[in-house]
């Protein structure tokens, strides 16, 4: 079994987004056969375990019944638990970011749409910063995402084909893919 977490994109966050109860996306998880299912925080993030496979398969059975019980196909990005560990562990602000709520890490659906932010790189951010990693993309708002010009900027690179969570979220679902079950 390998630990895995998924980001629901437009669940339960600020604004009109879609209200479903954790339970009911936990029963959701389960009923698909994934075991050890948690959710964290009321926003749409799932940690389970699956056997080991092809990601595409788990992303395809998650997101074939999001769509079919909750309208909301395509909202999913999928990460391993060994890829939360990397984001955590490579995070190129961590000397610099006083506020892990004000550190985004934003993870694209593909390799092509990470790709939709390297153009970003080459714009002076100050106070602000960007940086690509492997899978992610980190973005420092200094004053806050609410005001951030970073964070704008990727949204509308991106053009929603992702989602992003802060770190103080990535940190903490670092520690529940450990956990023993």
């Amino acid at each position: 079994m390998a630990r895995h977490v998924a980001l629901i994109r437009g669940l339960n966050n600020i604004g009109s987004a879609k209200r479903v109860a954790m339970a009911d996306l936990r029963a959701l998880f389960e009923g698909l056969g994934f075991r050890d299912v948690a959710t964290l925080l009321n926003s749409g993030n799932v940690v389970f375990s699956a056997p080991r496979g092809r990601r595409e398969d788990v992303l395809a059975r998650i997101d074939q019944a999001l769509s079919a019980r909750l309208g909301l196909g395509g909202a999913v990005t999928l990460l391993s638990g060994e890829e939360i560990a990397a984001v955590v562990r490579d995070n190129p602000f961590a000397r610099v970011a006083s506020n892990p709520s004000h550190l985004l890490v934003v993870v694209p659906w593909t390799a092509q749409d990470r790709k939709r932010l390297e153009p970003l790189l080459e714009r002076r951010w100050a106070p602000e910063a960007l940086a690509l990693g492997r899978r992610v993309a980190y973005l420092w708002c200094a004053r806050g995402v609410a005001k951030s010009p970073v964070w704008a900027a990727a949204g509308r690179a991106l053009e929603r084909r992702g989602t992003a969570r802060n770190m103080a979220t990535m940190t903490r679902l670092l520690a529940e893919t450990r956990k023993a079950r």
